[in-house]
């Protein structure tokens, strides 16, 4: 836990405390379930009514859900698929993976077949647990899918060929030895979109969250403290949503808020945090803009209790971050971090100052730097590539089955982000721009490679190049250039089914919001598409408007 008055006493107090063995499921789960009451969980279902969990039943239900998997054939080390929003049934089912010794694959519910397909095809996962709104998905790729060998579904409504979720787990015992996992043995890989190609699994081991604590407690002004109450709108199959906020809440014992909502809506947003009392908010750039927009003057038509609000995955901006402070009385404290080495970078409000511009100090326990091309740490001001120091227990441990990947990551003692910045003598990081081309739009990183080659599926595309043009709600949003293929009609007929493609095959929130239809696309002599005359494209039109 953090102590001190001061960023320079915090820093420097912090010690890592990693033990021999340590599991994830045990660690936000069992350790707190001899205090019978005690509450873990908060569920807000789509109708609107709540549910509450105890840190006791948690630990019965995914004890049984454990023997469940375990009497299925479920062993250690095996990947099982989540295809879930955030709801109960997510909870338990990372929690009886992670007592397993298995290893959790989660998938994003907004995710089309294509990107389902892949994620469990590439994971080789064995079971994938979902629910009947997604099952269509599951069911259509299944046969392409030689190691899923099992389907279980919540609320499975007695279709054939699935498991029911409750069903199935109320035959196991509530009795469970969760299995004696080190730190770094393997726990959870999520997958994060490349610039070309498809996305890479990151592999966690179970001390990723050990690793994350630190910036966790940092950004929520020295976590945790009476009558904390955490919620974010982040779904939990990223990051953002689970480690970032609902597991090391859990790890500290203090419930977490969830709500199943079908699309962000910001006017349910203040209602909530106002009805349950939220003090600690983890969101986007873009979930707060879209409050500030819809809602004139929060504080007098809700009693908002905050006390924390940490932002990521955008540029923040100075009118937000005073809107914030005139709404809910509370500084944002931006994070930076990756999939592969996440919350490294950041603000704690409550003991150091707030510089508009730039992103924070390394976070207690990281040791970052700004390095060149050969590995060096650079001069105070002096641009290079942000770097994260090796060992360090958040780091990822590679790149799932892609050792060339994992390696290029790497350059002497030195994790690259590929981002790219500089550090001042008082230690502020100032973030100048990325070495790749991701995306990042309404707080998700995208990656245009996998929407290239969705795009290249379509009747009509010739070839295409993709890349994010600025937006003012969302950051960024996804641009697409096409070449139709001879003799196609382009209309906004054409333009409207691209976009539905995309969104069906993929994940609603890759399609390209743009799409502009050329005769000739920019390469380079060995046929790759020059991105960077794309966006020059983009800026030249954007003028001439």
């Amino acid at each position: 836990m953090l102590k001190g008055r001061t960023y320079e006493e915090v820093y420097k107090n912090f010690k890592w405390e990693i033990p021999e063995y340590y599991n994830i499921g045990v660690d936000v789960c069992d350790k707190w379930a001899n205090e019978k009451y005690r509450l873990a969980l908060i569920y807000i279902d789509k109708d609107g009514k709540d549910h509450k969990y105890t840190f006791w039943e948690l630990k019965n239900l995914s004890n049984q859900l454990a023997n469940t998997l375990r009497a299925k054939g479920v062993e250690k080390l095996e990947r099982v698929g989540i295809l879930l929003p955030p709801c109960p049934e997510t909870l338990l089912a990372h929690i009886a993976i992670y007592k397993l010794g298995a290893i959790a694959v989660p998938l994003l519910p907004l995710f089309g077949p294509e990107a389902i397909e892949y994620r469990l095809e590439n994971s080789e996962s064995k079971v994938v647990i979902t629910d009947n709104e997604n099952l269509t998905k599951v069911l259509n790729i299944k046969d392409r899918l030689p190691n899923l060998q099992m389907i279980i579904v919540v609320n499975s409504e007695g279709m054939d060929n699935v498991d029911d979720f409750w069903q199935s787990l109320q035959k196991g015992s509530r009795s469970f030895n969760p299995v004696l996992t080190k730190p770094e043995d393997p726990a959870l890989i999520i997958y994060t979109s490349g610039t070309t190609g498809p996305p890479k699994g990151t592999l966690h081991g179970h001390q990723i969250l050990l690793g994350i604590l630190p910036g966790f407690e940092f950004y929520h002004n020295l976590f945790p403290k009476e009558g904390d109450l955490m919620w974010t709108p982040l779904d939990w199959a990223y990051i953002g949503g689970s480690y970032d906020a609902l597991f090391p809440t859990l790890h500290h014992g203090i419930p977490m808020l969830a709500y199943r909502a079908r699309k962000f809506n910001p006017e349910e947003a203040f209602y909530i945090m106002d009805k349950y009392g939220v003090r600690n908010l983890m969101a986007v750039p873009t979930v707060l803009r879209m409050m500030m927009h819809a809602v004139k003057n929060p504080k007098e038509k809700y009693n908002l209790q905050l006390r924390s609000i940490t932002v990521g995955g955008e540029t923040l901006g100075e009118e937000l971050a005073e809107w914030s402070k005139d709404s809910f009385g509370v500084e944002l404290n931006e994070q930076y971090g990756q999939t592969e080495c996440d919350l490294v970078i950041g603000y704690c409000s409550e003991v150091m100052k707030i510089i508009h511009g730039s992103i924070g100090k390394a976070v207690p326990g990281h040791i970052v730097e700004v390095i060149n091309e050969k590995g060096e740490v650079v001069k105070p001001g002096q641009l290079g590539e942000i770097a994260v120091k090796c060992p360090d227990p958040v780091m990822f441990l590679e790149y799932w089955k892609n050792e060339k990947a994992t390696k290029e990551r790497f350059i002497g003692d030195w994790m690259r982000t590929g981002d790219y910045g500089t550090k001042d003598e008082n230690g502020y990081f100032r973030f100048t721009g990325r070495e790749d081309d991701i995306i990042e739009s309404g707080g998700f990183r995208i990656g245009p490679g996998e929407i290239e080659d969705c795009l290249m599926k379509h009747e009509a595309v010739a070839l295409v190049g993709v890349i994010g043009v600025p937006d003012k709600l969302r950051g960024e949003i996804i641009k697409a250039f096409i070449m139709p293929k001879d003799g196609v009609n382009v209309d906004t007929l054409l333009e409207d089914n691209i976009k539905e493609y995309v969104k069906t095959k993929l994940e609603a929130q890759a399609y390209p919001r743009e799409i502009e239809f050329v005769q000739e696309m920019p390469r380079t002599k060995s046929g790759k598409i020059l991105r960077s005359e794309l966006r020059k494209m983009h800026t030249e039109k954007t003028q001439n408007s």
